[in-house]
């Protein structure tokens, strides 16, 4: 960034130049690097190299780096624009660190694995350089998503004079600040939440998996639970179901109840919800096959002997279904997502659903991805800029809806995610 900011001083001098605006823009370019090369990470990619009076320079790091290399080679090809590539083991932190220190990036946007978070948070910290994710850390040898491994960071980054920026992503991520943006203009109180994420494509296969095949999994056949009267209920996975009509002809779908762990940090930062639940739509097809891998154990995160070698049964799996980063070209249909908030305004009862609708090929045709990638990786993108331009940079390690929601709602409707909010949907609930 010094021969911007010195470029910039020379033209003072010759020309006697002084346009707030220019010296703004200049101090705000900064670089940036971003671990993980799978299909948010291409996604992200794309956003920020869109936006070079934000994103300085961008270096794209992966354990693969034929995968940086080949994402490197798209944006130059549709943008004109060199993005730099680096292998890096995310569970090495001094390897990490080196990188770190060698690049001197202002912030990390980790989009890896989230076994990887508290690795890449520990070299960040080392480095001196401030963090955003877009969801939250989980062991390995446990399917257990939970933020509190995260959160105990809070005085070391507050410390270090870094922040770190939790789920910024879709869900978590967007929907979290669909209900800090409703809870901000449109309640006093907000005291029910149901998070509805639907999926209306169809990429052809009988069965693979939008994102990451071992998360995934390991999401959908955890134990479900939601928050009521002041306290996680635990019930079988998938066990609760109802039917939910999308608006604008998406169609009409079956939703399952499940966690997710938006749930964790929006029932601590709104007290005052009652109740929380976030609902996903699977087809039949998917079901059924889930069942089957799941009833021949091949959906196993303990690792088994075989042959002579330990091999992990889910690992094993993902590495026989389609990369998720290869569906762009021929997933076709619509994503829903949305929040319905109930609550109180001036005393009397409301209902407010907020809500993007993406279409799978327009995302494909500007980013080489499906929809899933592409409303997971703008949301980052957002973040990250919020975060470089200073509005919402502050110490420590914070959840998203935390911040500010208008000026990322803002960047929803600008970069590709327009949002939709309808008074009084008329929905009829579980």
């Amino acid at each position: 960034m010094l021969h911007y900011l010195i470029a910039s001083t020379k033209l003072n001098r010759r020309k006697k130049y002084q346009d707030s605006r220019f010296d703004k823009v200049v101090l705000s370019m900064k670089k940036l690097m971003i671990i993980g090369a799978g299909g948010v990470g291409q996604v992200v990619t794309h956003k920020c190299a869109q936006l070079p009076e934000v994103f300085s320079e961008i270096v794209l790091a992966s354990r693969t780096e034929s995968k940086c290399i080949a994402i490197a080679k798209q944006v130059k090809e549709t943008q004109n624009r060199n993005i730099s590539t680096a292998q890096v083991d995310a569970d090495n932190v001094p390897e990490l660190v080196a990188l770190l220190n060698v690049e001197k990036p202002f912030m990390v946007i980790n989009v890896a694995l989230p076994y990887q978070d508290l690795t890449i948070m520990d070299a960040c910290l080392e480095a001196g350089v401030h963090y955003l994710d877009t969801a939250n850390y989980e062991p390995i040898d446990t399917a257990k998503f939970e933020y509190h491994w995260q959160w105990a960071y809070q005085e070391k980054f507050e410390k270090a004079g870094l922040m770190a920026l939790l789920g910024s992503g879709f869900d978590p991520g967007a929907t979290n600040m669909f209900t800090a943006y409703v809870a901000k203009h449109y309640f006093d109180e907000i005291h029910y939440l149901d998070i509805i994420d639907v999926n209306g494509g169809d990429h052809g296969y009988p069965f693979a998996t939008n994102f990451n095949p071992e998360i995934n999994i390991r999401e959908v056949t955890a134990e479900c639970r939601h928050w009521e009267a002041g306290e996680f209920v635990e019930t079988p996975a998938m066990s609760t179901k109802q039917e939910f009509t999308c608006p604008e002809g998406v169609g009409s779908f079956n939703i399952y109840r499940m966690y997710h762990e938006e749930l964790e940090s929006l029932t601590k930062h709104y007290p005052t919800l009652k109740r929380a639940q976030f609902w996903m739509s699977f087809g039949e097809s998917y079901l059924k096959h889930l069942e089957v891998l799941q009833n021949v154990g091949m959906t196993g995160i303990e690792p088994i002997e075989f042959n002579g070698q330990q091999i992990v049964p889910i690992q094993l799996l993902k590495a026989l279904l389609p990369d998720p980063s290869t569906l762009g070209p021929r997933t076709h249909g619509k994503t829903c997502i949305g929040c319905v908030v109930r609550g109180i305004k001036d005393g009397k009862e409301k209902t407010v659903y907020i809500y993007n609708i993406k279409d799978h090929q327009d995302c494909y045709g500007e980013v080489k991805s499906q929809a899933i990638s592409y409303t997971t990786g703008v949301p980052a993108m957002i973040g990250a800029k919020m975060m470089v331009e200073g509005k919402w940079m502050q110490d420590g390690v914070w959840n998203i809806e935390q911040m500010d929601p208008d000026p990322f709602m803002e960047g929803m409707n600008k970069y590709g995610l327009p949002f939709k909010i309808i008074e009084e949907p008329g929905f009829d609930l579980i």
